[in-house]
């Protein structure tokens, strides 16, 4: 199988879905001449044109509430946001409308839009621009959160993000764009709110997603050496989570760790935590045990980003404390 990158295969797909339905198009900041901050959308605007690559205004909340009207009149937009700290800017649109309209209209009315969006840290881009925001949506009912950690998956999940009928934020690693992977040419997807078990084991389980998979893949990869055997669960949709994966795994293990690159307080994995405890508490054999980022803005300094983010050794350190 060919081997391509992440921003590749997020490329491929969008092509590929704009080529299947008319219906879908493309909008944000720079995403056409430029192609987009990241390069991600580079080529599409000369292969599909002006009409289905719209280049918009420096203003958030105007294009989100644009794609959501387009949405609500049966077009399909996916939507640049240029880093996912200014999803922000148009909270009110995305959590008081998207996330609210089919249940307030019922089957009069759906929001087919996906919101596209490079998160997280690593490149050093400070406080403002470097935040895992993905936890204020993940409590928001209505919209759906992806987060792949592979060129496989993100391909595959954004197919399956532009063809649902409910709007769905897709957060895309920065530092994960160049990572390479095997990529079918064909169309594919992956079903959302369904967990991926990337490395079967039997002495603990890691949790994980986006760029803290590989991140628990590096640390399995040395404690295997030293006898102990990590499952790797990667959560690949936020929300809706699938618990089921991640239980039979912490009931078959005893042991669980969580890893995410957010602020520990109120976190994603909090919520798979909490999950846990109601559902599966009987099997553990040692208390949950959480990795994520104190709760602090971003440093700016690549030294202290580096040192707060989890990291591989300590997903191994804290695998060392609970098997001994």
């Amino acid at each position: 199988m060919r081997v391509i990158s992440t921003s590749e295969a997020i490329r491929e797909a969008l092509a590929q879905e704009m080529e299947r339905d008319e219906r879908v198009f493309l909008m944000g900041e720079d995403i056409g001449v430029y192609g987009g901050a990241f390069g991600v959308t580079r080529g599409l605007l000369e292969r599909f044109g002006k009409d289905r690559v719209v280049e918009t205004p420096i203003s958030e909340a105007a294009f989100v509430g644009l794609a959501i009207g387009a949405a609500l009149l049966g077009r399909r937009p996916v939507v640049e946001i240029m880093f996912s700290d200014f999803l922000l800017l148009a909270m009110d649109q995305l959590v008081n409308h998207a996330a609210k309209l089919r249940y307030v209209y019922g089957k009069q009315a759906s929001v087919p839009m996906v919101v596209r969006t490079p998160g997280g840290c690593g490149r050093a881009y400070g406080p403002t621009h470097s935040q895992a925001v993905e936890g204020y949506f993940v409590h928001t009912p209505g919209i759906k959160v992806v987060a792949p950690s592979t060129p496989y998956d993100a391909k595959g999940l954004l197919l399956s993000a532009i063809r649902d009928p409910n709007p769905v934020l897709f957060i895309e690693n920065r530092v994960l764009y160049a990572q390479k992977g095997e990529v079918p040419q064909d169309d594919y997807t992956i079903p959302l709110a369904r967990a991926a078990v990337v490395r079967s084991g039997k002495d603990l389980t890691v949790v994980a997603y986006s760029r803290m998979v590989h991140e628990a893949a590096a640390a399995a990869e040395s404690l295997a050496a030293e006898g102990i055997d990590a499952e790797i669960i990667d959560l690949r949709t936020l929300s809706p989570l699938d618990t089921d994966t991640v239980n039979e795994s912490v009931k078959k293990t005893g042991r669980v760790i969580l890893v995410e690159e957010g602020p520990r307080t109120g976190g994603v994995l909090a919520e798979v935590a909490a999950r846990i405890a109601e559902e599966a508490l009987d099997y553990l054999d040692a208390p949950v045990r959480r990795l994520a980022m104190p709760d602090i803005p971003v440093p700016c300094s690549p030294v202290l980003e580096e040192a707060a983010l989890p990291s591989r050794e300590d997903i191994a350190r804290a695998a060392r404390e609970l098997c001994s």
